[in-house]
């Protein structure tokens, strides 16, 4: 009677009827292990009957447990999170945007800002880190110098508030950080003042990409040039705005400009400058080519080449053997590529599991650079020069000390610095040897900056690490922001703007006025 009384409880209670016939069946499910624990108990019970009647207890608790885990999905209790390893972990809720706390949010300040709070202001400085992972895409700050000694409860915040969801970083340029969100349905295109975080603009585009494992929202981050702002959504959306107002200037979609489809885990290429034109990556693999130029000031689709699909890495310019060029990384490659005549120069075979070539390599000198990845992959130095025919590329050591997943490695001073399947390590760029390994961060992000790392970790921790191969030294870090973090963070005239899908943050990483 009791059960039954349970089971209409249940069938009363406000949920989609497959949600109440699951209940009802773990109920009904408590019912034979509690005899068999009544059962095991009875004094006539011999041993070997008692081991029997032990393991059916257990092996029902086991199917009890697995049942009731689905069922705590199924309704929101719990979820499944991927946060960068092998396996998805089970949290009480995914990491994502709080919409309606975004919008209170922005009401808030806006009506502060109306009256009279605080202005915002346009700064004059000169534009620095206006590309993903700063100058030349080398995650590398030398505008200034950085505070190295940080109070015992973090770096002065400067303002922290929610934001929408994605995976894009900052660039910064005329007083504004610009970065692109996922708000709802839309990808919305926003800037923000550097001092104060007041939304200064946004400029929607009505797209959502979403993925279990990846997460929903966009992934590459905007590029500023000459007053303009380029931004590629996760579903091809191509936009050209203006810096100060975010008018749309235009727009293209260029998974249909190249005839290619989606990749799985959306477009995460970020847009790159070249002379008149602005080149981005596009989809699968497709004849007429998948790396795009466009005119920068009209749109124009100027032509496609590489045929081969794409993978989920901007691409960035370097000066390898005596010639610029642009390094590109497809699903089986990676390539050297003047844009003048849509030529290859050389290409090397870079094949990732899954398809999942994500970082983007690192310029080592004028002939070498470093590629790394995840999923059993390693990391390769790389050398560029003369060749019979041209450029020749060579592979120079490959190892499995720096399996940079999704977070791309430093060069400092003769060293490659990354976190190793989320484990920080130092590795000697001319010979592959590892020096050291040490401190958990995750599948973060980081900068070097100075004589020292800007460490990110996955979970929002902020960290400063000497960058030196003698042996690893923190020496400070708190925590920046909560939750799943793998954005890159960004730097300019001071400021340290990190994020991730439902936070940002400002903190000054100047040195102390005097």
């Amino acid at each position: 009677m009791e059960l039954e009384r349970k089971v209409e409880f249940v069938s009363e209670l406000d949920l989609p009827w497959y949600h109440r016939r699951f209940f009802q069946w773990v109920l009904s499910l408590l019912v034979p292990p509690v005899g068999l624990v009544l059962l095991w108990r009875h004094p006539l019970m011999r041993r070997p009957r008692k081991w029997v009647l032990g393991s059916l207890v257990l092996v029902h608790l086991v199917i009890w447990i697995g049942l009731l885990g689905a069922l705590g999905i199924q309704v929101g209790w719990f979820a499944l999170d991927w946060k960068g390893g092998d396996l998805p972990e089970l949290v009480l809720r995914r990491d994502g945007p709080n919409y309606l706390l975004l919008e209170q949010d922005r009401e808030a300040r806006e009506r502060a800002r109306n009256d009279g709070a605080t202005t915002n202001r346009i700064q004059t400085v000169a534009a620095y880190w206006t590309d993903f992972r700063g100058p030349g895409r080398a995650g590398d700050y030398e505008e200034a110098p950085i505070r190295t000694r940080w109070p015992t409860r973090g770096l002065p915040a400067l303002w922290q508030q929610p934001c929408g969801g994605g995976y894009a970083s900052f660039v910064v340029a005329e007083g504004l950080a610009f970065t692109i969100e996922q708000r709802l349905n839309k990808e919305v295109v926003a800037a923000y003042d550097l001092e104060t975080g007041y939304e200064v603009w946004t400029q929607a585009h009505e797209a959502l990409f979403s993925e279990w494992m990846g997460g929903d929202g966009p992934r590459a981050t905007p590029i500023y040039h000459e007053g303009r702002l380029y931004s590629l959504g996760a579903t091809g959306n191509l936009r050209c705005l203006g810096a100060r107002t975010g008018t749309l200037i235009w727009e293209h979609d260029v998974l249909a400009d190249s005839g290619s489809e989606n990749l799985r885990y959306g477009l995460a290429g970020s847009p790159v400058i070249s002379g008149e034109q602005v080149i981005v990556s596009s989809g699968t693999a497709n004849e007429s080519g998948t790396l795009l130029g466009y005119d920068m000031l009209t749109g124009g689709l100027l032509w496609k080449a590489v045929p081969e699909q794409q993978a989920y890495v901007s691409p960035m310019f370097a000066t390898l053997g005596g010639r610029r060029q642009l390094l590109v990384v497809t699903a089986s490659h990676v390539l050297g590529f003047d844009p003048e005549n849509q030529s290859v120069l050389w290409e090397h075979p870079w094949e990732v599991s899954y398809g999942n070539a994500i970082c983007l390599p690192v310029v080592v000198d004028e002939n070498r650079f470093f590629l790394g990845a995840g999923y059993g992959t390693g990391g390769s130095l790389f050398e560029v020069g003369s060749g019979d025919a041209g450029l020749a590329v060579k592979e120079v050591w490959h190892n499995q000390h720096l399996r940079t997943k999704f977070n791309p490695a430093v060069y400092h001073e003769g060293c490659l610095y990354g976190l190793d399947e989320g484990v920080l390590t130092c590795v000697d760029a001319a010979t592959g040897e590892r020096k050291w390994r040490k401190g958990r961060y995750g599948y973060g992000q980081l900068l070097v900056a100075g004589d020292h790392l800007i460490v990110l970790g996955g979970e929002g921790r902020l960290a400063l690490v000497e960058a030196t191969p003698e042996q690893f030294r923190e020496l400070a870090s708190f925590q920046a922001l909560k939750g799943k973090t793998w954005n890159v963070p960004a730097i300019a005239h001071g400021r340290l703007l990190v994020r991730n899908s439902a936070e940002m943050a400002c903190f000054d990483l100047g040195l102390p006025r005097l």
